[in-house]
């Protein structure tokens, strides 16, 4: 687990996870990472804080969802992307072609390598 020092108004979010200082909590690398996306994301102004809000709101209250918050951060990764698409950034198609391409590329990669996209064997 780790703590990520940022001033940022997500770190308001619903549900987030944060330290007794206010400092957001991390489980796993890529949460952080999709933390610090989303982020950088916001600070250029790609979107607001309410459509963050309001995307994310929506995929943690969607049916079907962990009772005990386990899937947070895959419910967080769904809201970016959504946002993604909407704003015309990305591509549905895109977005799911990188998800497998990084998924092959974690089974690709041997235990204690860090994961890279060059690791996928279809690239």
């Amino acid at each position: 687990m780790s703590v990520c020092d940022v001033n940022s108004p997500l770190v308001g979010s619903p549900g987030l996870q944060v330290s007794p200082e206010g400092s957001p909590v991390f489980h796993e690398p890529w949460a952080a990472e999709a933390f610090a996306m989303t982020v950088h994301l916001h600070e250029q102004g790609v979107f607001t804080w309410s459509e963050w809000a309001a995307n994310l709101s929506r995929e943690v209250h969607r049916p079907g969802r962990e009772v005990d918050g386990s899937d947070y951060f895959d419910c967080w990764v769904a809201a970016l992307c959504a946002l993604l698409v909407e704003k015309g950034v990305a591509d549905p198609e895109t977005i799911d072609s990188l998800q497998h391409s990084w998924q092959r590329a974690a089974e690709a990669t041997p235990h204690g390598k860090p994961i890279e996209l060059a690791n996928d064997p279809l690239r």
